[in-house]
């Protein structure tokens, strides 16, 4: 899918993930697909730690004069921990919706952003795919942190000391991770 100003023009090729609107009544529709990571083609997602099943679903309330596309995934990522390092396995949602506005005459132009796109009444077909890879990435959590994890040396170093005990840090690197590591809880 590529974009000129508002307007949307649709690729050529076959959409990995595409809904299509000719025929499509007005009212609620909604879609499901399933596909790999890596049949996105982008090296990003598999850098994020998605190499497994994307499960999408996709709500379409099409009316008269625009369509809202909701889109939420749900996909399986290898993470690891930002502060011992350990292997983290964790189920990512995230969320996105789309207006498509079938106006030619834009009114609110000036208070339209990315949500609000332009399409033709003739459009076939929306390929979303870009849109999911995008919702994918998003919801990659900034900081992993694995609080739940019984192997992670960080959060449960208090637990391995005896009770009562003041452990000190044998360095000064040692001591200056201590510190981090109480910053980030």
């Amino acid at each position: 899918m590529l974009f000129y100003g508002n307007e949307v023009v649709m690729s050529k090729e076959k959409a990995l993930i595409g809904i299509r609107l000719a025929g499509l009544p007005e009212g609620v529709h909604e879609f499901d697909f399933t596909c790999m990571a890596q049949d996105f083609g982008d090296p990003a997602l598999i850098e994020a730690g998605f190499s497994k099943l994307v499960s999408v679903k996709v709500i379409v309330e099409k009316m008269e004069d625009e369509l809202i596309v909701t889109m939420k995934t749900s996909a399986t990522a290898e993470l690891t921990c930002d502060l011992c390092l350990a292997p983290i396995t964790a189920e990512l949602n995230g969320s996105y919706r789309i207006c498509y506005s079938y106006d030619q005459a834009d009114e609110r132009g000036a208070e339209r952003n990315e949500e609000y796109r332009q399409i033709d009444r003739n459009t076939v077909s929306l390929d979303l795919t870009e849109d999911i890879r995008e919702t994918l990435l998003l919801s990659v959590p900034m900081k992993v942190t694995c609080t739940d994890n019984p192997d992670c040396r960080v959060f449960h170093q208090e637990e391995q000391s005896e009770p009562g005990e003041d452990r000190l840090p044998d360095s000064d690197w040692l001591e200056s991770l201590e510190k981090l590591k109480n910053k980030y809880r």
